[in-house]
This record gives C-alpha cells, sequence and structure tokens, in this order.
C-alpha cells in the first residue's frame, strides 16, 4: 500500500492561480472488471480492476472559478446538466474545495466525444478530466497517485483513466481514510503490447438502469457474486502474467471470462440486471466465428450492450467488417491504447 502521497492544498499567498483550467481525458476499457462498491460514500471497489486506456472519444472539461456567482452551474455537451448527472459533479467540487480550503463556485463545461451514459465508459473520462481540471483551478498540487485517487471519487474506473495505455487500480483494504489512501490507480508497464480494440457501438442511449444502481442491485442479491469477486482476483493474476509476455491469446481468454462473468452475476440479481440486447449476442456470436475461422478475437463488455473486441491491429478491419454484418445499423469504431489525462496549455486554450 502507498501512503506517501498526500492531497496538498495550495493556497493564495503561495502560488497565483489561474483561475480556469481545460483538461482532456480518455476513456478506458477494463480487461479485468470491477463491480460493485464495498464503500459507496468514498467509492472503493470490492475488487482490484485493469484497463487500457482508448486514443478516442476524448472527454474535454474546463473549470472557471466565478467568486461572485451564487452556485455552481454545469454544462454538458452544451446544454445544462440536470439530475443526477449535475448533482453528480457540484459534489465533487464540493470535495475539492474541502481539500483546497476554498469556497468559490465555478461553472464547469464539458464536452464526451462519446455518448454519455451508454456503457462506453464516459463516466472514467468525464471524472478523469474533471479531477485534473478542477485540482488544477483550485489550486491543488496533486501528484498522479494522489489524482487518481481523487478522481476515484467520482468514478472508480477514472481513476484508470488518469493513466495512459495500462492501468491497474486497486482495491486496498482498511476503512475510512485508511481505506481512502490505499484505493488508487498506477501504470501497468507493457511496453510491447499494442492491440487493436473494435468496438460495435449497437445502442448509443442511456441505460435503463444505472452502473450504480445495477452495482448495488447485484452485490445485494446475486447468489454469484461472491464467486465471481474471487475468480477475479485469480483473473488478475493471469492477466498480469499475459500482458508481460504480450500474449493476445491469454489476454483476451482472460478478458473474455471476466466479462461475461461480470453479466452472469447481473443475470442472476433480483431482479436481474440485464444489458445485453439482442444485437450484443449477435455480436458476440459473431465474434466466436471469428475465432472459429482462425481470426484472434475476443469479446469484452462493461455495463451496457456495446461490444468491444480485442484482436490483432492487421485484423481489425475483418473484425470491424464482421461485427458490422452481425448488428445492422449499428456503428464500428476502431481503438489502440490511448494517452494519460492531461492539462491544456494557454496556447490550446
Amino acid at each position: 500500500m502507498r501512503t506517501e502521497h498526500r492531497l496538498e492544498a495550495v493556497g493564495p499567498a503561495e502560488r497565483v492561480l489561474d483561475r480556469a483550467a481545460t483538461a482532456v481525458a480518455h476513456p478506458n476499457i477494463a480487461l479485468i472488471k470491477y463491480w460493485g462498491k464495498r464503500d459507496e460514500r468514498l467509492m472503493i471497489p470490492y475488487v482490484d480492476s485493469l484497463s487500457m486506456t482508448l486514443d478516442i472519444f476524448p472527454t474535454t472539461t474546463t473549470v472557471r472559478l466565478c467568486p461572485d456567482a451564487a452556485a455552481d452551474s454545469v454544462t454538458l455537451d452544451g446544454a445544462p446538466a440536470r439530475g443526477e448527472v449535475g448533482q453528480r459533479v457540484v459534489a465533487f467540487l464540493d470535495l475539492v474545495r474541502q481539500l483546497a480550503g476554498r469556497t468559490e463556485p465555478a461553472t464547469v463545461d464539458t464536452r464526451n466525444a462519446v455518448p454519455t451514459g451508454a456503457g462506453l465508459a464516459s463516466s472514467a473520462s468525464g471524472f478523469a478530466a474533471l479531477a485534473l481540471a478542477a485540482a488544477a483551478a483550485y489550486g491543488l498540487d496533486l501528484d498522479p497517485t494522489a489524482l487518481s485517487r481523487l478522481a476515484r471519487r467520482g468514478s472508480v474506473s477514472a481513476a484508470r483513466s488518469i493513466f495512459g495505455d495500462f492501468a491497474i487500480c486497486h482495491a486496498g483494504g482498511g476503512t475510512g481514510a485508511e481505506a481512502d489512501l490505499a484505493s488508487y490507480a498506477e501504470p501497468v508497464p507493457v511496453p510491447d503490447f499494442d492491440p487493436a480494440l473494435v468496438i460495435a457501438v449497437v445502442n448509443a442511449g442511456p441505460k435503463a438502469v444505472s452502473s450504480r444502481g445495477g452495482m448495488r442491485r447485484t452485490v445485494e442479491t446475486s447468489p454469484l457474486y461472491a464467486a465471481w469477486a474471487t475468480s477475479s482476483k485469480a483473473d488478475l493474476t493471469e492477466m498480469r502474467a499475459a500482458l508481460a509476455r504480450s500474449d493476445l491469446d491469454a489476454v483476451g481468454e482472460i478478458a473474455e471470462r471476466n466479462a461475461l462473468g461480470m453479466h452472469a452475476t447481473m443475470l442472476a440479481a433480483r431482479p436481474a440486471v440485464r444489458y445485453m440486447s439482442p444485437p450484443t449476442v449477435a455480436v458476440l456470436d459473431a465474434v466466436l466465428r471469428l475465432r472459429a475461422d482462425g481470426v484472434p478475437a475476443y469479446a469484452t463488455m462493461d455495463a451496457g450492450p456495446n461490444v468491444k473486441v480485442l484482436c490483432h491491429p492487421a485484423d481489425a478491419e475483418r473484425v470491424a467488417a464482421t461485427l458490422g454484418a452481425a448488428a445492422p445499423g449499428s456503428s464500428v469504431v476502431t481503438a489502440r491504447r490511448g494517452p494519460a489525462a492531461r492539462l491544456w496549455t494557454e496556447a490550446e486554450r
């Protein structure tokens, strides 16, 4: 457990603050999933997770301090963010203000290049960008580990989007402040493994059951959850070894079984949490046919109907065409490993 990094506020007397900051972050797709939180207030997951950050679908977020405003203002893709989305952003700003010892309201403008709430990791890129921009605007001096802890308070998966390429988020242990310190993300060095990830977007609309609600119901009612959580620990160990030897087949097999096991726990919840749709199943069947034809292709899914398929870059065009034919009307896009979250420079603003 790493405990040497702390969140430290830098006061106005110590540093001239730029009152606006813009950050960009990319989504990540977990190859080893987390599903369920043992502490919903602190956003502490039950299990470790490991992901690949993508080079597509970035979120760009600007946080501007407004000392004269009566309250925070949040816009998402040019429209006021209402309901739970806006509430989560304001609650996150409250946390940042508490850590920084500041009180100014802020305006937040977020632009997603991916549909929000469709199981395409928009919360990962969204809260990673928000964490970085808000920390800069309010004068928090954070190293990457501490920044990942902060992003985790908005969305567990956002902790991983602070980093590029491959990253692991540790579930940690303990309770309260000890648990908060123990749960953070860090990079997983994988120098020679650069697969393609072909994404079949069969439905870009918002999910009927939110990830938070689905997690809570699964943990509380699914008789399969404990077994999946236990098996996920073994999956993580095997995944790290497979990544270290750049073994696409092993990485894909582990990712596929981990994801399908997660969805099985949801289906066993009471009532069932079902994100798969008929087009989803058609795409999964197409992945099996590709493998039968000698094309190494392996599926993974998050909390949504859309399917992501790992394959060799040389096979990506064929995989994309096959997935598109399996689910007419879907959109298919190919991603590679992507960059870490970053602040915009003055020239980019």
